[in-house]
């Protein structure tokens, strides 16, 4: 749970007028949210969606991630994890007592409410990550390396790999 400590790594000014407009005001999910002059509205975004709510996320209440289905103009795929804000989303595989639903409501089927789509998907023993990699997997052309990090031809190799050391810090 240290990540938990990690600060936003945002300017002070985006980061109040994001929470300001987009939890707050709702701006977003009311298509009043303005990039580069015009609102924006989620429908207009076509490309498949990976939700993942948690059954006890004090933060994020699943029922109101679920919206993303009413929301969205794309196939939506909604994952409901056990656990809250943080342990839902950090359960990696070999985790005891993990369990999570799924389904995916293709653009123009019919809309399930929360507790319908709750009742109709079991739980499904294990990891949700297993199953976010094969969504991404399925949807992704093939994967390539990431590019060479540094520039060691100018004197900068890399420091080290990927996440750095500032974690064990």
């Amino acid at each position: 749970m240290a990540w938990n400590a990690d600060a936003t790594r945002m300017p002070a000014r985006m980061h109040s007028e994001y929470l300001r407009s987009i939890f707050l005001e709702n701006q977003l999910a009311e298509g009043r949210y303005m990039v580069e002059g015009r609102a924006i509205a989620l429908r207009d975004i076509k490309a498949p969606v990976f939700a993942v709510g948690a059954e006890r996320d004090h933060v994020a209440p699943w029922r109101s991630i679920y919206q993303i289905n009413v929301l969205a103009g794309a196939d939506v795929t909604f994952l409901l994890t056990n656990g809250g804000h943080n342990a839902g989303i950090v359960s990696e595989p070999g985790h005891k007592n993990c369990h999570y639903r799924v389904a995916t409501l293709k653009r123009g089927e019919t809309y399930a409410d929360p507790e319908t789509w709750l009742h109709r998907n079991q739980p499904v023993l294990g990891s949700w990550w297993p199953e976010w990699i094969g969504w991404l997997k399925a949807g992704s052309n093939e994967f390539s390396a990431p590019p060479q990090m540094g520039a060691a031809d100018a004197g900068y190799p890399p420091l080290c790999d990927a996440p750095g050391t500032y974690i064990f810090e």
